[in-house]
C-alpha cells in the first residue's frame, strides 16, 4: 500500500496535499453531521451520513486550495479540532430546536399525557407524544425557512475563520457569543412561550375544578380533570396551531444571524 501511494504522489504531486487536507475536512464534516439539527437525525441511515459528508469533502476540498500540511505538528491534531469546530457548530444549532423540544415537554406535561411516552431513536430515550410532534413540526419549519441553507453557510464559513491546519479555534469568530449565551440561557423561556396558551387555558380548568369541588364536595373532580384536561389541552392546540407556526417560524429567523 505504501508503495503505491510512493507511486500515486510521483505520478500526482499534488496528491498527498489534496488527500491529507482531504481527511481533515472530512473529520470536520462528521463532527457537523453529528450534532446539526436534521443531519444528526437516527432515522437517516449511517451510510448516507458518510456518503453526504465525503460529496461535501470532494466538492469543499478544491474550494479551499489547501497548503500543505505543517510538517512539525501532527496530523491527529489537526483531525481532532477540525471535527471539534464542526461539532460546535452543529450544536449551537441544535439548541435552538431543543427550546422548541422543551415547550412540548410543558404541555405533554400540563396535559397529563406523562404516561404517555414513545421512544425517541434519536436519542435512545423516552420522550413525550407531544414533544415528538412538536420537535418534528419545528424541523419542517426550519427546513422551509432554509434552515438547511443557514447549516451549510455556517460550515462553510467557519472554513474562512478557522482553517484547517490552524492549531487553535477561534470561537468568538466562529460563533456570534452574545446569540449563543441568549439561546442557551432562554431555552426554557422560549419553551414557556410556546406552551403559555396551553398552561394558562389548563390553569383556568384547575381554578374552575377547584371552584366546584369547594361547592360540590360529592363531585369527583380528581376523576374528571384527567377526563377534561387532554380534551381540552388538545382542543386549545388545534386552535393555536397557525399561531404555534408564527410563533416557532419568528424564533427561528431571529437566531438566522447566530453565525
Amino acid at each position: 500500500m505504501d508503495q503505491v501511494l510512493t507511486q500515486i504522489s510521483i505520478l500526482f504531486p499534488d496528491f498527498s496535499r489534496w488527500f491529507s487536507a482531504g481527511f481533515i475536512v472530512f473529520a470536520r464534516l462528521l463532527g457537523f453531521i453529528r450534532f446539526a439539527p436534521i443531519f444528526n437525525r437516527k432515522e437517516i441511515a449511517g451510510l448516507v451520513k458518510l456518503a453526504f459528508a465525503f460529496i461535501l469533502t470532494m466538492i469543499l476540498t478544491p474550494i479551499l486550495k489547501p497548503a500543505m500540511p505543517p510538517a512539525n505538528i501532527s496530523p491527529m491534531i489537526f483531525l481532532i479540532l477540525n471535527f471539534a469546530a464542526g461539532a460546535i457548530i452543529g450544536y449551537i444549532a441544535q439548541l435552538i430546536i431543543l427550546a422548541i423540544e422543551a415547550g412540548g415537554d410543558m404541555i405533554n406535561t400540563q396535559m397529563g399525557l406523562s404516561s404517555a411516552m414513545v421512544m425517541d431513536p434519536t436519542t435512545n430515550s423516552q420522550t413525550s407524544i407531544l414533544s415528538r410532534i412538536i420537535t418534528l413540526m419545528g424541523l419542517i419549519i426550519f427546513i422551509e425557512l432554509g434552515g438547511f441553507y443557514w447549516l451549510i453557510n455556517a460550515l462553510i464559513r467557519s472554513f474562512e475563520l478557522f482553517p484547517i491546519y490552524a492549531t487553535a479555534i477561534p470561537l468568538e469568530k466562529i460563533v456570534n457569543l452574545d446569540y449563543l449565551v441568549t439561546t442557551t440561557s432562554n431555552v426554557l423561556y422560549i419553551g414557556l412561550q410556546i406552551a403559555s396558551p396551553v398552561l394558562l387555558a389548563t390553569l383556568g380548568q384547575d381554578i374552575i375544578l377547584g371552584v366546584i369541588s369547594k361547592t360540590a364536595p360529592q363531585v369527583n373532580v380528581f376523576q374528571l380533570s384527567f377526563l377534561f384536561k387532554p380534551v381540552f389541552g388538545a382542543a386549545i392546540m388545534i386552535w393555536i396551531l397557525p399561531m404555534l407556526i408564527n410563533v416557532i417560524s419568528d424564533f427561528f429567523l431571529t437566531f438566522s444571524n447566530i453565525y
